[in-house]
């Protein structure tokens, strides 16, 4: 039977072969480790990146978190039929972890990217997977976009053949930036509380989320390498800072891994790695009709087919 532990390392050897990736991509800047410990139990290896030829900003970030089911958690957790007695249905314990990415580049041409790969387990035998990938242009290229979901494509049909067209949608809802009426970006894929069931075992549903993780390092550094030389003005720069400033406010309202961390007593400077380095607000902004921003904002909706 496939154990926490066995996850846990998977986890760390995938954030050191995403790292080595993005690190020789780059071409300058190193990641800076911190090593961590919670006070409640457990820990993690936040990395970042910074000032490099490409990124800007990025991190990297590997826990694995233990301790009692947080209060605010526990009457969602609880509506899974729990394994064990009466007694242990107020305080159970968890253990939760995973690796969760988010890299800033310097370059308006250069899209934003996000994945989080995660396993979270109880002591009433509940467990599940969840993660996702997803892209944010600050200026949108289709050819861009239908290579990323080509290649999330790919990695969802070696597993089941209903994952991409499901998860994708998921994607599409949860990455939705409600009060601007507007997607984080094209999407990819998100997916929560996999577990098992007649037709999938722990250890398939583990392969597909090392799947996901497995998929971040050749795409992401795909792209980067494509668009890291194209020139870009103030212009450019100015958009940059307010498609930012849209990230920072769905991590900062709508993002379901933020408000873990801050509401179980996380390391803030880990969870909020995931901002960039500068970000702006203007006042009622629009862009000027036909231009390259109002494309990308024509493209800032649900359902949009890359395939």
């Amino acid at each position: 039977m496939l154990t926490k532990e066995q996850i846990s390392e998977a986890f760390m050897l995938l954030q050191d072969r995403i790292c080595a990736a993005l690190e020789n991509e780059d071409g300058k800047s190193k990641f800076k480790e911190d090593i961590w410990k919670r006070e409640e139990g457990g820990g993690g290896r936040t990395r970042i990146i910074q000032d490099g030829n490409v990124i800007e900003k990025g991190g990297v970030l590997y826990s694995a978190v233990h301790g009692k089911v947080p209060d605010f958690l526990l009457n969602n957790l609880l509506d899974n039929k729990p394994k064990t007695p009466n007694s242990e249905l107020q305080t159970p314990n968890f253990y939760a972890t995973g690796v969760s990415i988010v890299i800033h580049p310097g370059n308006p041409m250069v899209p934003i990217i996000h994945m989080n790969v995660r396993y979270f387990e109880m002591s009433n035998g509940v467990w599940w997977f969840g993660g996702g990938i997803d892209l944010t242009p600050h200026y949108v290229v289709e050819e861009d976009a239908q290579f990323f979901h080509s290649a999330l494509k790919q990695s969802c049909d070696k597993h089941n053949p209903n994952y991409y067209k499901e998860y994708k949608k998921w994607a599409d809802d949860y990455f939705f930036i409600k009060h601007r009426n507007e997607t984080r970006g094209v999407g990819g894929i998100f997916f929560d509380k996999l577990t098992q069931t007649d037709s999938v075992t722990k250890e398939q549903l583990f392969d597909f989320v090392l799947e996901v993780g497995n998929t971040f390092a050749p795409t992401y550094t795909k792209l980067m390498n494509k668009n890291k030389s194209k020139t870009f003005d103030e212009n450019n720069k100015q958009w940059q800072m307010l498609r930012r400033g849209r990230y920072v406010e769905f991590n900062l309202i709508y993002d379901l891994g933020t408000k873990f961390g801050l509401e179980s007593n996380g390391r803030v400077e880990s969870i909020l790695m995931s901002l960039p380095k500068t970000a702006g607000w203007e006042y009622n902004y629009s862009p000027k009709t036909n231009s390259p921003e109002a494309k990308t904002l024509s493209y800032l909706k649900k359902g949009i087919s890359w395939q």
